[in-house]
């Protein structure tokens, strides 16, 4: 769910896949819970099951950051937390601001992971006048008007944007004039970035209806134990054909 290009160029020069680095969160968060369990070292296969990925994988992922662990005991956690905080850049305070305090972005601003993980919030920008000094979370609330403003002031390079889908490549646009290169995108848009500008894009909508797709294939199957009957003539039927030509495209939202 992942658009636009790196501002980190580090992490790509020493051949570390997208992929890969994808993953490093999971094993993080893993590692954080055995670390907080006091576990001293974690095998391969265990580490791989906490974070749902298979060992193979998992080995090759830790060998682009030259951590091989050893044979018979496995690999340190304290060691490996370090590494891969170190790796993700989490080992140092990343001033953030979120753009679009209403309740999705009230509940952000409340999201207590942020501080714990090197993510500090910064400032709570919104257009409506009436939020202008509303404390949210503790913190006062300041206008749109004074964004570039609170950028510079705190040194922000990460912005996250809940607003409404309308309002959010405008306010994309004055994310990054003002010097934001990484931007996490709730609004249900896709927001279109320069060279050098990192986008990460969540949209609940779009991940309850592919779980809608699932639940629909799941109670198909479960009328039709034998794989015939309705389902089979649901999809003969059916008109709004995917790409694949037998299982009905799921719509944007």
């Amino acid at each position: 769910m992942a658009t636009g290009r790196t501002h980190r160029p580090a992490t790509r020069s020493r051949g570390i896949p997208e992929a890969t680095v994808a993953r490093l969160p999971l094993y993080l968060r893993a590692l954080t819970a055995l670390s907080e369990r006091s576990v001293p070292t974690v095998s391969s296969e265990e580490l791989a099951a906490a974070a749902g990925v298979n060992s193979a994988k998992l080995r090759k992922d830790f060998s682009y950051l030259g951590s091989y662990g050893t044979r018979g005991v496995g690999y340190d956690v304290e060691y490996l937390v370090y590494q891969i905080s170190r790796e993700l850049g989490l080992t140092q305070d990343w001033p953030v601001v979120i753009v679009g305090i209403g309740n999705l972005g009230a509940a952000l601003a409340n999201y207590g992971g942020f501080a714990s993980r090197g993510f500090r919030v910064a400032a709570l920008i919104d257009a409506d006048p009436a939020m202008a000094g509303k404390p949210v979370a503790g913190i006062p609330v300041q206008h749109t008007d004074d964004l570039e403003q609170i950028i510079e002031d705190n040194g922000v390079s990460i912005g996250v944007i809940a607003t409404p889908a309308g309002a959010a490549q405008q306010v994309c646009d004055r994310l990054v004039a003002a010097g934001v290169t990484s931007i996490l995108n709730f609004a249900p848009t896709v927001l279109a970035v320069p060279d050098g500008v990192d986008v990460r894009k969540v949209d609940l909508s779009i991940e309850l209806q592919i779980l809608a797709f699932h639940e629909q294939r799941k109670a198909g199957e479960e009328a039709t134990p034998n794989g015939a009957g309705p389902v089979a003539a649901t999809r003969k039927e059916s008109t709004d054909q995917g790409p694949d030509g037998d299982v009905p495209a799921v719509m944007p939202a």
